[in-house]
C-alpha cells in the first residue's frame, strides 16, 4: 500500500493543472476577497476580522478542493482504463486501495492550506499564537480526510465524464453553502439553519475556534464524523459493488 500512496503522489505533483487548482487558486481566492478589506472590520457574530475569517474559509476550501477534485475524476478514469482491475489481481486488498487514494489526497491536500497561511501572513498581516497556527494546520489537514473519502465514494458513483459535473456540483455547493465563500451571516436566515449542518461549515467552524482561542462545538465535530462515517460506508459500499461487476 507505501508504494501504491507514494505513486499517487508522485502523479499528483506532476499534475500542474491540479497543482494551480488545489494550491495556488484558493490563496488568489482569499486575496481576492479579503485584498481590500479593513484589517480591523469584523465579521457579524465571529469577533474575526475578515481577513482573519477568510484565511480558515481559503485553507479549508484548498484541501477541500485537493482531496475532493483529485480523487473523483481520477478515480473514475482507472475504473474505466482497466487500472483498478489491474491492481485487483495483486495482493493489494480492496481497503487497502481506498485508504491509499484517501492518505495520497490528504498529503497534497498539506501544501494549499500552508499556503493560503502564509500569505495570510504576509499579505494582510494576519497574527496569531504558535499553538493556534499548528493546531489550525493539524485541524483543518484532518477534517480533509471527511472529503477525502467523499472523492472517493464520487469515483465509484459515476465513470467516464459523469463524474466530472456531480463532482463539480458536490464541490462549489459544499464550498458556496457551507460557507467558505463567504460568511453565512449573509444568508437569509432559512438558508443560514441548513448550512449549520453541512460538513464543510462544520469543518471551516472548527478552525474559527481555534483562532479564537475556543475549545470547537461539540456539534461541529460530530457532524464531521457522522459525514466520515456515511462518505467512507459508502465508499467501502460503492467498491464492493464495483468490484461483483468485474
Amino acid at each position: 500500500m507505501s508504494s501504491l500512496i507514494k505513486l499517487e503522489l508522485t502523479r499528483a505533483l506532476r499534475n500542474r493543472k491540479f497543482l494551480f487548482f488545489s494550491v495556488i487558486y484558493p490563496s488568489a481566492l482569499f486575496l481576492l476577497i479579503a485584498g481590500n478589506a479593513d484589517s480591523s472590520e469584523k465579521v457579524d457574530g465571529t469577533g474575526l476580522t475578515l481577513p482573519t475569517y477568510m484565511m480558515v474559509s481559503m485553507a479549508s476550501f484548498g484541501a477541500l478542493t485537493a482531496v475532493l477534485m483529485g480523487n473523483s475524476e481520477r478515480i473514475a478514469k482507472e475504473r474505466e482504463n482497466g487500472w483498478v482491475r489491474q491492481l485487483r489481481l495483486t495482493t493489494l486488498p480492496g481497503r487497502g486501495y481506498v485508504l491509499a487514494k484517501t492518505a495520497g489526497a490528504a498529503v497534497v491536500s498539506l501544501p494549499s492550506i500552508v499556503i493560503v497561511f502564509v500569505v495570510a501572513a504576509l499579505v494582510k498581516n494576519v497574527r496569531l499564537d504558535a499553538w493556534q497556527w499548528l493546531a489550525l494546520t493539524g485541524a483543518i489537514w484532518a477534517g480533509s480526510l471527511v472529503f477525502a473519502a467523499l472523492g472517493v465514494a464520487l469515483g465509484y458513483l459515476a465513470s467516464g465524464d459523469a463524474v466530472r459535473p456531480i463532482t463539480m456540483l458536490t464541490y462549489f455547493g459544499l464550498s458556496i453553502l457551507g460557507g467558505l465563500w463567504m460568511p453565512t451571516t449573509t444568508f437569509p436566515q432559512w438558508l443560514q439553519d441548513i448550512a449549520k449542518w453541512l460538513p464543510t461549515h462544520a469543518y471551516a467552524a472548527i478552525g474559527r475556534a481555534i483562532e479564537q482561542s475556543q475549545a470547537p462545538q461539540t456539534q461541529d465535530i460530530a457532524i464531521l464524523a457522522v459525514f466520515f462515517v456515511l462518505f467512507a460506508g459508502g465508499a467501502a459500499w460503492l467498491y464492493r459493488k464495483d468490484t461483483l461487476k468485474a
